[in-house]
């Protein structure tokens, strides 16, 4: 098969990686990939925002199979805008249509989805300019903390979870009257605070069956022991110690199960993977939120964990066949770091040369590049979440140790890196 990878980012090279091991891979295309990708491929520069380009690249490199990576595409509707095309009417494409992609692409949509059909979550009341002042009073008696949401796209920076009253009418108000997230806080969701444990549970559907593929837990903040700012994920563990099999179970029949019906029962076409954003509370799951793909950086040790053909996991599901495919997983427990630029999540700089890639590392562990490109033959700095390491180990504690190894040798100007990733698991084993 010739297969097209839509996606730049750690997520597209881990990936990129997994589909180049398939033996129905006959040639791969990254579009527009990173200075890592095209180890297993070939890095077509176009923008992903143009359409025309990626429909005349399925066209012209006679692709048989596009897996899109990122949410933007999906969320305006790249799936669609392929199928519609009568030349391009035995592409397979793997990624949900517009409509069934607003699971991700608005807040508000989402917890109605949730509330319409039975799914735990926090309650909540959505907001606009047109009853701004009803939300500023709802604010003022809404019990503390609270959890303010751009009802849009924000690049994973769009929730605040604000201490006080001051501070969440301040935010309220930068949202909605100064578009803070721009078109993406025109509406907020004002959320219920859930005291629990984050993790992400992920399924691959064809929009009737499904399979359960390996959990996983990410670590957003910057800073050593979840201090500091948001970011787009500083490192991730799976599998989660704390998710035992009652509560994976759990998970299934109360969360996962009723999306897919409740995708069935509302008209979705839904081809591809499902994000479930988890908090813990006690020992029930709440959905705190969708994904509509894989989410970055826990693909790293999501898809190192998983021992079947991957290609042939999603060829069974854009023919609606997932039925008849089980999956094999990794008993070890995989951890990513991440390396970040000096200043990440603010300002930071770029082009810096990377050393040390080219480094034996052993079997134990894999460098995924996110923020990379190959500039006059040098792999170079080109984004704030540069590169991770991932590592196996029996527990937690040995993967990260392995993956620290691995960065103590790897040289770019202003690496920063958390070392504490899987901290609260340590010398813990898996379930």
């Amino acid at each position: 098969m010739r297969i097209l990878l839509l996606g730049s980012g750690g997520r597209e090279h881990a990936i990129a990686w997994k589909i180049h091991q398939s033996s129905l891979c006959q040639q791969l295309f990254i579009a527009p990939g990173n200075g890592g990708t095209c180890q297993f491929g070939r890095n077509i520069e176009l923008q992903l925002s143009d359409f025309e380009a990626i429909k005349n690249l399925c066209i012209e490199a006679q692709i048989d199979l596009v897996f899109v990576g990122p949410e933007e595409p999906l969320v305006n509707g790249i799936s669609d805008f392929l199928k519609k095309d009568e030349r391009l009417k035995d592409l397979l494409v793997i990624g949900p249509t517009k409509k069934a992609a607003r699971l991700e692409g608005s807040k508000a949509f989402a917890k109605s989805f949730m509330q319409r059909h039975n799914i735990p979550t926090a309650a909540y009341k959505e907001f606009t300019l047109d009853n701004y002042q009803q939300g500023v009073h709802y604010l003022q008696q809404h019990a503390l903390p609270i959890v303010l949401k751009a009802d849009g796209l924000a690049a994973g920076k769009g929730v605040v979870i604000c201490q006080n009253h001051l501070e969440a009418i301040a935010e309220f108000e930068l949202m909605i009257q100064r578009a803070k997230f721009g078109e993406a806080s025109k509406k907020v969701v004002v959320e219920d605070f859930l005291e629990g444990i984050e993790l992400s549970v992920f399924v691959l559907t064809d929009g009737e069956s499904y399979l359960l593929f390996p959990e996983a837990k990410d670590y957003k903040r910057v800073g050593e022991g979840d201090t500091g700012l948001n970011t787009g994920g500083m490192g991730a563990v799976s599998p989660v110690p704390f998710a035992d099999d009652a509560f994976i179970q759990n998970v299934k029949s109360k969360v996962i199960e009723p999306t897919i019906e409740g995708l069935k029962k509302d008209g979705l076409d839904y081809c591809g993977f499902i994000f479930f954003g988890l908090m813990k509370v006690g020992n029930e799951p709440y959905m705190i939120e969708y994904n509509c793909r894989l989410g970055d950086p826990e693909t790293q040790v999501i898809l190192t964990r998983l021992k079947s053909d991957l290609v042939d996991l999603l060829v069974a599901t854009a023919k609606k066949q997932l039925h008849t495919k089980t999956i094999e997983v990794d008993n070890r427990t995989a951890v990513t770091v991440m390396a970040v630029s000096k200043g990440y999540p603010g300002h930071y700089e770029k082009g810096f040369e990377i050393r040390g890639l080219e480094n034996n590392y052993g079997t134990k562990s894999l460098i995924f590049q996110a923020g990379t490109k190959k500039q006059d033959g040098k792999t170079v700095t080109n984004g704030g979440r540069v590169l991770c390491v991932t590592s196996f180990g029996e527990q937690v504690q040995d993967a990260v140790e392995s993956s620290l190894e691995v960065l103590d040798n790897i040289r770019f100007s202003g690496i920063y890196y958390r070392t504490d990733i899987g901290y609260e698991f340590k010398n813990q084993p898996a379930q």
